[in-house]
Parts: structure tokens; sequence; C-alpha cells
């Protein structure tokens, strides 16, 4: 039961008619992560002082206020903020005129020699509750990919009949396989990826170029054969970012 939980979201993926089946699974995670954080479950402590601290980035404030659920998103904002002014109040009251901490607290220099209000900039306008809950979890799919993979003929089959990948989860797929397959197997995995994508990234190429030649005039009358909703499928090949057609 407990593996049936990222088996069955990585099974789903794979069997929808994706140019990147775990850009699928990917979506699918983002859009079940948006309901929880504005579900009754953000009055846990727990995951109301991470979400203070953590906050959420651009896209994902977006996505939260896009859902419509003013008053979920109200509460959690309010928390939120009064959590990072006292976070500013503290790194403010620590600096001197110059811009350092006066301490020693703050005294310690980063890597890159950022100053104390240079670290916490970074800081905040990297974090993302909703990316870090993606990642975790998505991690956990790879792992149950690959357990699937070698026990599942099937699996196998839905890749070498699939539509390939985006650049970002064929990069994944071909670095994390070192971690699960060995010997032949992983060789066999990556040979068989990057097939797959060759053969799907010319598809995808042919598709943009005949979409592009039907804005000719001497092609107007030509029928659009599969390259209507090229640009959106390149997109997603290159960034893994799911438009609808236009």
């Amino acid at each position: 039961m407990k593996e049936e939980i990222y088996t069955i979201p990585v099974m789903d993926g794979l069997n929808t008619n994706s140019e990147c089946p775990f850009c699928a699974m990917e979506k699918t995670l983002e859009d079940k992560t948006i309901a929880y954080v504005l579900s009754p479950a953000y009055m846990e402590e727990d995951v109301r002082g991470e979400t203070n601290a953590q906050g959420f980035c651009k896209n994902h404030i977006r996505r939260l206020y896009q859902e419509g659920n003013s008053l979920g998103l109200g509460l959690m904002l309010h928390s939120q903020l009064k959590y990072q002014h006292d976070e500013l109040d503290k790194l403010i009251t620590s600096l001197d005129p110059s811009g350092r901490s006066s301490k020693k607290l703050f005294a310690k220099k980063s890597t890159d020699d950022a100053s104390p209000a240079e670290s916490y900039r970074r800081g905040y306008i990297v974090s993302c509750y909703v990316c870090g809950r993606i990642r975790t979890t998505f991690d956990r799919y790879l792992e149950a990919f690959f357990m699937l993979y070698k026990k599942d003929p099937s699996v196998q089959q839905k890749l070498k009949e699939g539509k390939g990948f985006c650049f970002d989860h064929f990069l994944q797929l071909y670095e994390t396989a070192g971690k699960h397959l060995k010997g032949d197997q992983l060789t066999e995995f990556r040979s068989m990826i990057i097939g797959s994508m060759d053969e799907n990234l010319k598809r995808v190429e042919d598709d943009l170029e005949w979409f592009t030649q039907k804005f000719d005039y001497r092609y107007a009358k030509e029928p659009w054969k599969n390259s209507k909703d090229a640009l959106p499928r390149t997109i997603l090949k290159l960034r893994s970012i799911d438009l609808p057609p236009r």
C-alpha cells in the first residue's frame, strides 16, 4: 500500500499521451500541492510554520491567488507577513550603518562574502514551500519509476512507444538511472531514452517547421498535418511548461 502512493501517479503519468510523461506527473503533483496548501491542512501548526518561513515563489503565489480561495490565502499570508516582518526587524537591528552585522550571530561571512541583507534577500526570493514539497515528492516518483521499470515489462514498452521527454526530465532520468540500474541494464536504459529523445525531438522539429511554413501564402491551402499545437508542444519539450493550444 505504501508503494502505491508513488507508483499509481507514476503509472498514470506514463499512460498519458504527453510529450513528457514526467511533466504530466509533475503537473498533477503541483495541482494537488496547491489544493493541499489551501485546504484546512494550513491550520496545522507545522504546515503554517513551514509556509511562514519558506513563503512562495512568484509562480506559485500567482497560482494560489488564481484559485479564488481569498479567505484561506488571506489567513496564510497574514501569518507569513507577520513572521517575515519579525525576521526583517531582527536583521535590520543586527546591522551597523555599513550594512554589516554588528552581532556575532551574523558576523560570519558567507562563502561568496554576501552581506547579511543580501543573504536574507537571496534566501527569501528563492524559497518556496510548494516547490520544496513538489521536489521531495517527485524524487519519490523517480524512485518508484525505476522500481517499476525493473519489474514491470509494460513500463519499458510504454517508454518505447511514448513521445519522449522534455530536456529537464530526460537529463534527470539519464543521471538518476545510475543510482538504480547497473551494468547492461543501465546501458540499455540510457540507449533507449536517448533513441526516444532523438526520434521525438525530430518529430516535433518537423511539426514546428511545418507550422511556420503555414504562414507562407504558398502553403496556405495545404493541410496543417500535426502542426497546429506545435508551439505549446515545443515549449513543453524545451522548458517543461504545459500550455494550452491557441
